[in-house]
């Protein structure tokens, strides 16, 4: 009997010594896990993100199906309130300060300024886009024939070929809804053939505000003063206040796609705030032909060039 209760209380000491290894092991994974989410977390906020490319805008230079590495460290991560913004809600944007600086050509992904309606920017955090910086803030770009020019450089910018190809096209067999350019208006009747010149605002330029860029800035200049931009009797109103002024609060970039000829751009979007841009496309890391499924194992890794 009594080697009977010894042994009884052997098993019970191995089965807590099993429990208690058990707890420790699972704890363990718990913290890893744990601490790998965290990593994840930090690097998708502070570093780099992925996203897949969904069309053939940007071709040649990206395809569909290539999910690309965001680098968001050159121009600085962005922090704002996720699940507000998630929820459709306005949110105020902070950026880091990045290492770097955008450059004329770098390929940008951004959030879409148009989710609701195109009488206003808004940010909408699932919906993103990725085109070619040709403007930066401070320059004025122009569309002469189909190519695109920039008042402060003479390199070609986005791709000559593709440009030169819309050059060729006619506008009379162009549908209305292509042809015609940001802002839609008949005073100054652009369209991808004949635009601009635009200038790009930055921040703390301080403009005139005329019919002109009335017409130019209206949702610019809504956007950063969440409020109403109306013109009455000759002049401009912001809600019910007259302005005849009015200092930028932000940087805007001009963005293109590549595939000239079938690209939802700034041409139509308008100019891109700077707190809607999510960072420079760096590395092409998968690539899988949406057609076959197949991967398309000379696109992976590959570095994204600057033309």
């Amino acid at each position: 009997m009594r080697h009977k209760h010894k042994r009884m209380g052997i098993e019970k000491r191995i089965y807590k010594t099993n429990i208690n290894q058990m707890l420790r092991y699972l704890t363990l994974i718990f913290y890893g896990v744990f601490g790998i989410g965290c990593i994840y977390a930090f690097l998708l906020i502070f570093c780099f993100s992925t996203f897949k490319i969904p069309s053939d805008s940007m071709e040649p230079q990206l395809q569909t199906g290539d999910q690309v590495l965001v680098n968001k460290w050159i121009a600085g991560p962005r922090l704002f309130n996720i699940f507000a913004s998630m929820k459709g809600k306005r949110v105020d944007i902070y950026r880091v300060p990045g290492v770097g600086q955008i450059k004329r050509n770098d390929i940008l992904v951004f959030n879409y300024p148009h989710p609701y309606s195109w009488e206003r920017i808004e940010m909408h955090i699932m919906q993103y886009y990725i085109k070619r910086c040709l403007g930066l803030p401070g320059d004025s770009i122009r569309i002469e024939q189909g190519f695109y020019r920039n008042n402060h450089t003479k390199e070609p910018l986005g791709n000559v070929e593709s440009q030169a190809n819309l050059s060729r096209q006619k506008a009379d067999r162009m549908p209305d809804g292509v042809y015609r350019c940001f802002p839609f208006d008949s005073t100054f009747n652009w369209n991808v053939h004949d635009f601009g010149p635009l200038y790009i605002p930055r921040k703390g330029d301080r403009i005139t505000v005329n019919q002109t860029n009335y017409k130019l800035y209206k949702q610019m200049i809504e956007w950063e003063s969440k409020d109403s931009l109306s013109w009455k009797d000759s002049k401009v109103y912001i809600g019910d206040k007259q302005v005849r002024q009015y200092q930028f609060q932000s940087n805007y970039y001009f963005v293109a796609g590549d595939k000239t000829e079938n690209s939802r751009d700034s041409r139509y979007l308008g100019l891109i705030p700077e707190e809607f841009i999510v960072g420079v496309a760096w590395k092409v890391w998968k690539s899988v032909d949406p057609y076959t499924g197949e991967y398309r194992k000379g696109r992976f890794w590959k570095n994204i060039r600057n033309n």
